[in-house]
């Protein structure tokens, strides 16, 4: 097999791409639905070897790019779910999608490689390596809009260690992986004695890092006060019906009789999730007064598409209790290629659009991070889908009491998609200390503590409601004040670091 590189030196053999693609993959078994984090590290572990025995950088690079495109492909293989909704038109698509995500997101681990490999530490660029994946993940996470889905970090999630993002965020999470995978990798370049010591620095760091999340998990919060009652509801709407005139009534109704569910207690405000009303906003004024009578003048927070102009938006409103508008959020943080196409009017031209954009050539951002004050409900901030991937889309200049997210993961089919969407929302309550309420379509719906815990939800795939207590929040924590910002500088001061070390190789 002929590869497009220099000399034998930069060339790996096929087996090991063919390995480090199957490695990839494996360690994938570490995000959700599967949460297997004791197979992911080892698999991790022996992937920074794989990178780190090959003798040239370019080599190193083919393996990183190898072992990347398979975990891509197999964490995030629900990127061909919105192809098959209309199958017969975008079904040929779907296995382009795939193979497009999952090489090109594996460009960072690539580089990754590429870079790491370039220095040695104690023998080994085993280190080097695991900074190098660290930085390339946060790299991604910004990088062209950015994508931060399945960071190794995420393997963490639902384990005690996940505490520690309240204090250095998802790409801390993922520098603990990485260096823990790492260190007895360095260790056996030296010596047999050398890597059972980097083992046990690996396990003295996680069983830390896991005991400080499990005394943090065993607080007490105190109650929120005051009380408040959240109602989610959830119709079940598939994505292939949602929108036909013969179905979209059906599912309205399915919300509205939800909503007049009599409890004890009564809710204080309902959730409906993203484009819960098939109408835009102002053509909904006689719709919203159903809602308003449905919910007996309690607020309901509901999404739908708003027109401006020729602008449209992906929004989210709070209802009055006659029914009027209390408030309105425009989604910021757009889907590249889902609701925009890159390009805007010069893509237009050529038919190309917003993959789930109904109206227009696409949807426009909305102006940023909004905190919405709803009186007695506190000051909430609003996540429309996408917008709980990003860390950053949560930072607001007033600190909320709440954060709720709407979505419509009837996109991300049944087996994977809404799993990961779900986890990365419970990431975003640690990373905050704020509780989470998540209205979906078709689920997940869910009401998370500002610990992550998933206090009640509603399954996959089914309709319902579920009313639940709103946990407490908790104080501001480090990383809701500061972001990623010191774990920028913690890569920099280590990258330096390394640059104090001689080159191993002139590539």
């Amino acid at each position: 097999m002929a590869w497009p590189l220099a000399s034998r030196a930069d060339r790996p053999e096929a087996r090991r791409l063919v390995l480090a693609a199957a490695v990839g993959a494996g360690i994938a078994a570490g995000q959700a639905p599967l949460g297997l984090w004791w197979l992911a590290m080892p698999l991790l572990a022996l992937l920074i070897h794989l990178i780190a025995r090959e003798s040239h950088p370019l080599a190193a690079a083919w393996v990183g790019w190898l072992a990347g495109a398979g975990y891509f492909a197999a964490a995030m293989f629900w990127i061909v779910e919105p192809f098959m909704v209309d199958a017969a038109r975008d079904g040929w698509m779907a296995p382009f999608a795939l193979v497009f995500l999952s090489f090109g997101m594996a460009l960072f681990w690539a580089l990754a490689a590429w870079l790491g490999t370039r220095r040695e530490v104690w023998g080994s660029t085993a280190l080097p390596v695991a900074l190098a994946l660290t930085a390339t993940e946060l790299l991604r996470s910004y990088a062209l809009t950015g994508l931060p889905w399945a960071l190794i970090g995420h393997i963490w999630i639902g384990t005690p260690l996940m505490q520690l993002a309240s204090l250095i965020g998802p790409v801390g999470l993922t520098l603990v992986a990485t260096l823990a995978a790492a260190l007895p990798v360095a260790g056996l370049a030296l010596s047999r004695r050398a890597g059972v010591a980097g083992g046990a620095v690996a396990l003295l760091l996680l069983g830390a890092g896991a005991l400080w999340g499990q005394q943090k998990l065993a607080l007490t919060d105190a109650p929120r006060d005051p009380p408040l009652v959240v109602r989610l509801v959830q119709p079940n709407a598939p994505q292939a019906e949602k929108w036909r005139e013969d179905r979209a009534m059906v599912f309205l109704q399915r919300q509205l009789s939800f909503t007049a569910v009599r409890s004890d207690p009564q809710p204080d405000v309902v959730i409906w999730p993203e484009t819960a009303l098939p109408y835009l906003l102002d053509q909904s004024a006689p719709v919203l007064a159903m809602v308003a009578e449905a919910s007996r003048g309690v607020p309901v927070i509901l999404g739908l598409n708003r027109r401006d102009g020729d602008s449209y938006f992906n929004s989210l409103i709070a209802t009055a209790p006659d029914g009027s508008v209390a408030a309105t959020y425009d989604k910021h943080h757009l889907v590249p290629f889902g609701e925009y196409f890159p390009g805007g009017n010069l893509a237009a031209t050529f038919g190309l659009t917003g993959f789930a954009s109904r109206q227009g050539d696409g949807f426009s951002a909305g102006p940023g991070a909004q905190v919405l004050d709803l009186g007695r409900l506190g000051k909430v901030l609003p996540l429309i889908c996408y917008e709980a991937v990003f860390p950053q889309d949560l930072r607001a200049a007033t600190r909320p009491d709440w954060l709720v997210q709407i979505t419509n993961d009837a996109w991300f089919g049944s087996l994977s998609g809404p799993w990961q969407h779900l986890a990365q929302a419970r990431l975003r309550a640690v990373e905050q200390g704020l509780p989470l309420v998540r209205a979906a379509n078709t689920g997940i719906s869910a009401v998370v503590d500002a610990r992550g815990r998933v206090v009640r939800s509603l399954p996959l795939n089914t309709m319902g409601y579920a009313d639940a207590a709103l946990p407490p929040a908790l104080p501001a924590t480090l990383y809701s004040r500061t972001g990623d910002m010191p774990m920028l500088v913690l890569l920099a001061i280590l990258g330096l670091t390394m640059l104090l070390i001689p080159r191993r190789i002139n590539g």
